[in-house]
């Protein structure tokens, strides 16, 4: 098989809660996935995928819970399915700190956040890692989080991206706009920390937001960080396509993926972007061994702990079916709902009734896995990339740490030797070293029209390239 030209991306895709996508691993002795409230458990994680040259760790996030399956939240709360769940953003800081190079792609919902003091909070975040933060952007799919949140229910799928069209346009103002480079002086003798002449008030007034003031924190290293979304719907890759810079997709299939991947790439170039613009990253459980036999007993092992059940309730939530409604072959019903639009249109392509839903989840998750010795692993990562198109993949965790730990171990060194994975960390920001263009939004992003006219007599050093 040819090589690709291109090295392979890799993120740790996690949660900050017990159960992420493999549901029910977190019962296997050996799985410290109890732990995630504990610093430790996040500080060894990020030195772990440190050690391994992964570009970064992609921390998803939910706003309410998963109630859809049998109408209830029993299975949730027994198998811990994303419930309980901390906040993402506070772990940052503490695995910046054992790190130099690892990037963190962070969920957060701005259907629920205001966006003057979500820009400030990604600006910190940039700061204190020095520009290896990511926002991975979602706009919800819970009616049980609008209810939490003081709302009668969810707003429509569409309306919810038209509010994120807008909710992105104030942080560019803010971001992009808000400071010139070097308006922080810092010149003591002067007494002048801020240059008043190089800072100015956003003033916002559109349909759903109104923001009049300062961007409370000066330009950071990306002033916007590297941007992640994962809707796969028609209106989800519109709003892909003006805004992301990586896009997480969840095919069934390497065919599914091919076509979503090319339908990505040309409404980029309908938006005046480059095809490449934006990196493709696709799910996947991998379960590596030293031998083929190793690899299935370990998959084998891990199937005695894992939960169809809890993936099932999951998946629930995801379409808006309850499962529990129908018997194991029945005809399941996927009328177009307000949660996540791609998943109930897959899931209705291929028929899948309840039966087939528990064998596709026999691992807990969604993810069909990989399983073999670093050869027949890297053969098949391999193919993904030759045939569909995708830049690299989301690795999600079945037992912690020893997943990581045995793909870091096993399979990086193959994918090495097959010129196809990095041998060391590059410098640079998140933003460079995924592109290499550069700290800050190139010139042909939506985001980048918010910036204000170069100042031809600049009063310090700019910090990156504008």
């Amino acid at each position: 098989m040819p090589s690709p030209k291109k090295h392979i991306l890799l993120n740790a895709f996690n949660m900050n809660c017990v159960g992420h996508i493999n549901h029910g691993l977190w019962t296997h002795p050996r799985d410290r996935s109890a732990e995630y409230h504990t610093l430790a458990y996040w500080t060894d994680l990020a030195k772990t995928l440190e050690r391994g040259l992964f570009d970064g760790l992609f921390i998803a996030d939910i706003v309410g819970v998963y109630d859809v399956y049998q109408g209830n939240v029993d299975t949730t709360l027994r198998e811990s399915i994303q419930l309980p769940v901390n906040d993402p953003l506070m772990l940052v800081s503490a695995m910046a700190a054992v790190t130099r190079h690892l990037g963190f792609g962070v969920t957060v919902n701005l259907t629920y956040e205001q966006p003057y003091l979500l820009a400030r909070r990604f600006s910190t975040l940039d700061h204190l890692t020095q520009g290896r933060i990511g926002w991975n952007i979602v706009t919800g799919y819970l009616d049980s989080a609008a209810r939490a949140m003081g709302l009668s229910q969810q707003l429509p799928h569409d309306e919810r991206y038209d509010r994120a069209d807008e909710y992105l346009e104030v942080l560019y103002k803010l971001w992009e706009g808000g400071w010139d480079d070097g308006a922080a002086r810092r010149d003591k003798q002067a007494r002048v920390f801020v240059d008043p002449e190089r800072v100015r008030k956003i003033v916002h007034h559109g349909r759903h937001y109104h923001v009049e003031g300062y961007h409370l924190a000066e330009p950071s290293p990306q002033r916007t960080p590297v941007l992640f979304q994962a809707g796969s719907s028609g209106r989800g890759q519109r709003f892909a396509a003006r805004h992301a810079e990586c896009v997480f997709i969840s095919p069934p299939n390497k065919e599914a993926a091919r076509n979503s991947v090319a339908a990505l790439r040309e409404q980029l170039v309908q938006a005046g972007r480059r095809p490449d613009d934006v990196k493709v990253f696709v799910g996947a459980a991998v379960v590596p061994g030293r031998t083929q036999a190793e690899a299935r007993e370990k998959y084998a092992d891990y199937r005695q702990y894992a939960s169809r059940e809890a993936g099932l309730a999951h998946f629930a939530a995801s379409t808006g079916v309850d499962f529990g409604r129908y018997d194991l072959d029945a005809p399941v019903d996927y009328s177009p709902g307000n949660a996540i639009e791609s998943a109930s249109k897959t899931a209705q392509q291929h028929g899948w009734t309840r039966r087939k839903l528990l064998d596709l989840f026999e691992l807990g998750g969604r993810y069909p896995a990989i399983v073999g010795d670093a050869q027949q692993v890297a053969d098949e990562l391999q193919s993904w990339i030759t045939e569909t198109g995708v830049d690299g993949f989301n690795l999600s965790r079945t037992v912690v740490p020893e997943s990581y730990e045995d793909f870091i171990d096993l399979v990086i060194p193959e994918l090495q030797d097959r010129g196809l994975y990095k041998t060391a960390h590059p410098e640079g920001t998140l933003r460079q070293r995924l592109f290499g263009e550069g700290d800050r939004l190139p010139a042909r992003h939506a985001g980048a029209r918010f910036r204000p006219a170069p100042d031809p007599h600049p009063l310090a050093p700019a910090g990156g390239r504008a």
